[in-house]
């Protein structure tokens, strides 16, 4: 099966919408043999930052010679992307024989489960050591909680999201991510919602989890240019993150703390905590040429994009390309941005599960009213671009990591995918249409 057709195959398991519950790919795996018990793992829930904190936990540990593997989703430009081994994303011969493998065992799965089991294997069979696995939705049951052997649990920041799943308070939805928390396995949170971080700890005391707060027992600072890391007594000097934004400080130390609390054989040495210095992560306040790519897709999100362009940009008049996918917050989004821009131009994500630039500029007019801020709609979004860039401003593209893979790898001249296979939406199975 060529890779083209492989990536129609999985863009069809959006039929089965998503499914939480372990039950299916528990049990898929036993049919291929448990590979999730090849290697241990960091796995990493919350609501903003879980791909930054991987990718930091997943340079370290590459500095530090060991063979480690990465599991992060959604991809920008390529499925491939999900899955990396020793820094670089697995092969599309590699994608093509594993999902043959996995949906002959599993032909009921989701689209994410396939994906996961799809990482087990490749993880296993390459003879991962230590793999960074971030969660998709939730936690409690979410396809990567069929790990076998977390040895570290870590809980970014907590937002209101997907709560027809989730739950419709902040605390009911940390207590869905603090389900990735197992007996004896130590657990780094930073939470800072008090009532996030009450259900946080209650599951924590619940299953016996040691758990390590930011703010608490571990934190970040940047003096004279450099990282000051503290973790109970110990204090260390690094290089400073080279993810930009002051909220990559968080992520930073909770990258940090969680590879001070793995096993003493697997924990990386002094030399390789540098590896925070050279960290990419790509679409994630990137700046290529005279664009800027962040993924801001939720509110929390939107504040901390908004926290860091002053700095980025600094006289520069900025104009936005925003594009969101339906199931969104647009309001929430924009709200905390407008105050920098000059000229908006929505337009539409390169997905089934797009708004529609049309629709989003009705739903934020009522917020641009009054305010000397140009509205315009450009539904393709490389047209939007250069709509945007027209008076030389500083481009910032936000609001969808699809919008923003989509447009990255045309500025950067970089391979796509021939067919997109993305995630659909976040509702229960058979709701996605």
């Amino acid at each position: 099966m060529s890779y083209a057709a492989t990536l129609a195959r999985l863009h069809s398991l959006q039929r089965f919408g998503v499914r939480p519950g372990l039950d299916a790919i528990v049990a898929v795996l036993a049919r291929l043999g448990n590979p999730e018990r090849g290697f241990d793992a960091i796995q990493i829930a919350g609501s903003n930052g879980k791909g930054s904190t991987a990718a930091m936990c997943e340079a370290v540990l590459r500095a530090d010679g060991r063979r480690v593997g990465l599991y992060t989703s959604p991809h920008l430009a390529r499925y491939t992307e999900r899955i990396q081994i020793d820094g670089a994303e697995i092969g599309e011969e590699v994608l093509v024989r594993l999902a043959d493998e996995v949906l002959t065992a599993g032909p009921e799965l989701t689209f994410f489960e396939v994906a996961t089991a799809v990482a087990f294997l490749a993880f296993q069979r390459a003879g991962v050591e230590l793999a960074v696995i971030e969660v998709g939705l939730g936690g409690r049951l979410d396809a990567t909680s069929a790990l076998a052997r977390p040895v570290v649990s870590v809980i970014t920041g907590i937002a209101l999201e997907h709560t027809e799943l989730l739950g419709d308070t902040v605390g009911a939805i940390a207590r869905e991510k603090a389900g990735i928390l197992r007996s004896g396995v130590p657990a780094v949170a930073a939470a800072r919602d008090p009532e996030a971080r009450r259900a946080i700890d209650a599951v924590a005391s619940e299953v016996g989890a040691p758990i390590a707060w930011l703010g608490g027992g571990f934190s970040t600072s940047l003096e004279g240019g450099a990282l000051h890391f503290r973790d109970g007594e110990t204090v260390r000097l690094l290089p400073a993150p080279s993810l930009f934004g002051r909220h990559q400080l968080d992520n930073a130390a909770l990258a940090l703390a969680a590879l001070a609390r793995l096993p003493p054989a697997l924990r990386p040495g002094e030399a390789a905590l540098a590896a925070l210095g050279t960290t990419r992560w790509p679409g994630r306040l990137e700046r290529v040429g005279d664009v800027l790519l962040d993924g801001a897709h939720n509110p929390d999100g939107a504040l901390a994009l908004a926290a860091a362009l002053p700095e980025m940009a600094g006289t520069r008049r900025l104009a936005l390309v925003l594009g969101l996918v339906a199931d969104k917050d647009a309001e929430g989004i924009v709200a905390p941005l407008l105050p920098l821009f000059s000229r908006v131009v929505v337009t539409t994500v390169p997905s089934p599960r797009a708004l529609v630039a049309e629709e989003l500029a009705r739903r934020l007019a009522p917020l641009v009213d009054g305010r000397s801020i140009a509205l315009e709609v450009v539904p393709d979004p490389e047209d939007a671009l250069l709509v945007a860039g027209r008076d030389g401003a500083l481009c910032v593209v936000a609001g969808s990591l699809f919008l923003v893979g989509h447009l990255r790898a045309r500025l950067r001249g970089e391979r796509v995918d021939p067919i997109v296979a993305q995630d659909p939406a976040p509702t229960r199975a058979g709701g996605a249409g």
